[in-house]
């Protein structure tokens, strides 16, 4: 029987029953026994009739208990089942207790990946630009609290002055915070998502700033460059004009193991090529000649170029181009390589993009392709060093 509720009536109830309101539909008071009474909050679902506690009484008062059931009497009417709405409150608030916030879940994040990045600077990067602008605006709050207003709020001061900078954080905060999501500290999406979301908010970055390249040296200048920096005495010097011969990245040049070298090839690990993927480099003349010469100046060290025992800095290189050329970069000379091999020889574009450690092709064409056309890289990177000491 359908009856108004008062507080009253409540106290004059005692048989176990359930009393349901006639004031707000849905909703029933459960006498279980003398002294013990509920709220249940009662409902129909496509699966069938559903039921949840709204709270005991009196700490729940009939006013308290009529508001939370014409809540979920709101929630029925848009669709959302109020069982499963207060679970995911209840998993939120859990979270709130015991996640860590977001500038002690960045930290970890970019420990855990820190291996998988072939260059070590990446660590410091990411550090940084989270450090100088995300931080200060999100850094003690808890994952799930973080929206779309807090990203916005990080990215605009910054999104058309350096466009570069603004659009690698962005990158940076989607994976922090998928990865919060996957733990389980997140139940809403990604706010920092570009497709189908941010974007509609910011300016396309390739409208704002267009790509730069890297500095290069016109490849018709290498000979005489090469001449110049033999004349420069030291490891960064000597690692550098190895670097040029063989085409190869800063980072892989200066992690470099003298382990890694057997008779005239240089196997890279996979974790250290941006691709992931073990890379032979076959070494000519003067590679083997600068190899020798940097043992004997360093004999115990397990780096190819080293000083006392450890590897050169990541500047090392850039400040001894600088001496001869301050408008460049050392990732430059790869623009060089290839630019010369397709201007000036018959080599494939193939083999001079597997001479770079590219991705050749698409997925596909990779899965048939065995081989790393490693005596065809030979023959173009002897070419390429007769080329650049003028042979």
């Amino acid at each position: 029987m359908t009856r108004i509720i008062n507080e009253e009536s409540i106290k004059q109830y005692s048989k176990p029953s359930r009393y349901p309101d006639a004031v707000v539909p849905n909703l029933q008071l459960w006498i279980k026994k003398p002294g013990q009474m509920y709220w249940i909050y009662r409902f129909k679902t496509p699966t069938g009739r559903k039921e949840t506690s709204l709270g005991a009484y009196p700490k729940v008062s009939l006013n308290k208990a009529r508001e939370l059931a014409i809540v979920a009497n709101n929630q029925i009417d848009e669709g959302i089942n109020p069982i499963s709405k207060r679970k995911a409150i209840k998993q939120a608030s859990q979270l709130r207790n015991k996640a860590p916030n977001f500038q002690e879940f960045a930290k970890a994040y970019i420990q855990k990946r820190k291996p998988e990045w072939s260059n070590p600077k990446h660590a410091d990067q990411w550090l940084n630009t989270l450090s100088k602008h995300a931080f200060p605006v999100i850094g003690q709050m808890d994952l799930q609290d973080i929206e779309t207003k807090h990203i916005l709020k990080i990215l605009n001061p910054i999104w058309e002055t350096t466009t570069n900078t603004a659009a690698r954080l962005r990158g940076r905060l989607e994976r922090i915070l998928a990865s919060a999501y996957v733990h389980g500290y997140r139940t809403e999406m990604n706010p920092a998502l570009w497709k189908g979301h941010l974007i509609e908010a910011l300016t396309s970055p390739n409208k704002i700033s267009p790509v730069k390249h890297h500095n290069a040296l016109p490849y018709n200048e290498l000979p005489s460059f090469i001449k110049e920096l033999r004349e420069c005495y030291g490891s960064s010097a000597l690692a550098l004009e190895f670097t040029i011969l063989n085409a190869n990245r800063t980072s892989e040049v200066l992690l470099a193991k003298r382990n890694e070298i057997e008779g005239v090839v240089w196997t890279i690990p996979g974790e250290r090529m941006k691709c992931r993927k073990e890379h032979r480099v076959p070494l000519c003349n003067r590679s083997l000649e600068i190899l020798e010469i940097v043992k004997s100046w360093d004999p115990n060290s397990e780096y190819l170029f080293s000083n006392k025992g450890k590897h050169l800095s990541g500047m090392a290189m850039l400040m001894s181009l600088r001496r001869l050329r301050t408008n460049l970069t050392v990732h430059g000379f790869r623009s060089s390589f290839r630019d010369w091999v397709s201007e000036e020889t018959n080599h494939s574009p193939e083999v001079a993009e597997m001479a770079l450690a590219h991705v050749v092709g698409n997925k596909v064409e990779a899965a048939y392709r065995r081989g790393d056309l490693f005596e065809r890289r030979k023959i173009l990177m002897q070419d390429w060093e007769n080329y650049c000491l003028e042979k």
